[in-house]
């Protein structure tokens, strides 16, 4: 790699003469000083060699780091020398030797990546000195003072237990899939599931996308019709279709004061939902529809104590909409009531916004490990940290004749092992988790996020892996009749 050698000037040592300037120099960069030389710099003189009458003169610099500057992570520590032919240089860190370079360019490192890792050293001052040594004796030094100032590092996770061997009953799987493998989401580009399947060496028994109520981009609003295309596609590959049907509009907004709950209990769109049910009859197949899932937080504009929501809304809402739907017979469709996992006890208590069991067929769980990512830091967590206890509320205490569908989830490659994150996830769930009867994959960038599991290829092998379980079914349902789901087996 070329390195840069018009310094607009320089400390020479010439004949016991020290720290001289080249005024010339300044004019012509058009620089101050300081900038030019790159921070503090010392050189020590010249000697006479070996008593005769020749001089030899060094004279160095240092390029980079500047001094004073504030250094992290590995950083390049540079030496320029403007006189002289040093034999070698040594680059030593508070006054311990730790890299000798012999040929220009001369760099920390030059050997090894050319960098100079600064996590190896403790946060606060260090000095970093270049030392030339000449052909007949004369040493020349180059100083800086830095500050290096590295974040803290994570302390490596402790690994999971090895879930129990074993495979446990029949296990959907699915995903929700972005535009990034073709440039279109599923169901509306089919091509997506098979390039998909591909990468999991397994095809899916659910795809999954969502629709919200209605399009408020213009006056007056457009409500989306049902989806009975994207149905019967995902339907005729063989695979159960899971809709995430939501009372809000977009563009979304944890405000929208035209779809609070008390609109929809008050049957201001009972007409849309009546006819949206009527046609979900009609077309008469089988799916899973997952209504104002998360409930329990506070980011959508259906939970309880945002968007002027009251305490009980989202129950009464639940209920009048599954009423319509129980009204025309709309029987094909499979409730599934998912709320956020909630481990740290910080969303609102699940008893209150459960619909009972009359009005809910099947019972959920959305969880995400965010990790360290830098979109959303916060700090790596095993599947079981995640979900465990939720898991147990809800199959213990306040649904336990329910199965359970994982209606989204994701870990992110920050942090920790990706790979092994999802490698015991999907072996714990079969062994561990026998309510849990429904999972998919959240296969889309998000948030700035790295959801999908192409993100590494130990990613992608991992769950291509884990798939193989015979736990885990393919798509054999393109003939489930037209009643509530059960689980597979």
């Amino acid at each position: 790699m070329l390195r840069s050698r018009h310094l607009a000037t320089c400390f020479v040592l010439l004949l016991g003469i020290t720290g001289a300037f080249a005024p010339s120099a300044i004019a012509a960069e058009g620089i101050s000083g300081a900038k030019a030389l790159g921070g503090d710099k010392t050189a020590t003189s010249v000697t006479t060699s070996g008593g005769g009458s020749t001089k030899e003169t060094l004279a160095i610099s240092t390029l980079s780091p500047l001094g004073g500057q504030t250094i992290s992570g590995s950083v390049p520590w540079e030496v320029a020398v403007q006189a002289g032919a040093p034999t070698k240089i040594e680059f030593a860190v508070d006054g311990t030797v730790k890299w000798t370079d012999t040929a220009a360019p001369y760099t920390y490192g030059s050997g090894s990546g050319g960098s100079f890792d600064t996590t190896k050293l403790a946060n606060g001052s260090h000095t970093l000195s270049a030392t030339a040594y000449g052909s007949k004796g004369v040493k020349a030094t180059s100083k800086v003072v830095v500050k290096v100032a590295n974040k803290a590092v994570e302390p490596a996770p402790e690994p999971a237990p090895e879930p129990t061997p074993g495979t446990g009953d029949p296990i959907y799987w699915g995903a929700t899939i972005g535009t990034h493998l073709t440039g279109n989401q599923a169901p509306w580009d089919m091509t997506a599931v098979s390039k998909y399947e591909e990468l999991a060496k397994k095809p899916m028994s659910l795809i999954h996308f969502y629709q919200p109520f209605a399009n408020c981009s213009s006056s007056p609003c457009s409500f989306y019709q049902f989806p009975k295309g994207a149905l019967e596609s995902v339907r005729l590959h063989g695979s159960i279709p899971v809709l995430s049907w939501a009372s809000q509009s977009t563009p979304s907004s944890v405000n929208e004061p035209d779809f609070q709950l008390s609109d929809v209990i008050s049957g201001r769109y009972d007409p849309f939902l009546r006819q949206f049910a009527e046609a979900a009859k009609a077309w008469g197949h089988p799916f899973f529809l997952r209504f104002n899932f998360e409930m329990n937080g506070r980011w959508f504009p259906w939970s309880e104590g945002v968007n002027g929501n009251k305490a009980g809304g989202y129950v009464a809402a639940w209920r009048h909409v599954h009423d319509i739907f129980t009204a025309v017979g709309a029987t094909n469709a499979t409730w599934v009531w998912c709320p956020n996992i909630d481990p740290n006890k910080m969303h609102q208590s699940l008893p209150s916004l459960y619909p009972g069991d009359e009005y809910v067929d099947w019972t959920g769980l959305d969880g995400y490990n965010w990790g360290t990512n830098p979109a959303k830091p916060d700090r790596w967590r095993s599947f079981n940290e995640l979900f465990r206890s939720t898991y147990q509320e809800i199959t213990s205490t306040l649904a336990p004749s329910k199965p359970l569908m994982i209606g989204e989830i994701s870990s992110t490659e920050y942090g920790g092992s990706k790979s092994a994150w999802v490698k015991d996830a999907l072996a714990r769930i079969p062994a561990e988790y026998p309510k849990l009867r429904a999972l998919v994959w959240f296969e889309k960038y998000n948030d700035g996020m790295d959801w999908p599991i192409i993100t590494s290829n130990t990613s992608t092998t991992a769950f291509a892996e884990g798939l193989q379980s015979s736990a885990y079914t393919g798509n054999t349902f393109a003939g489930l009749s037209a009643s509530a789901i059960q689980p597979a087996g």
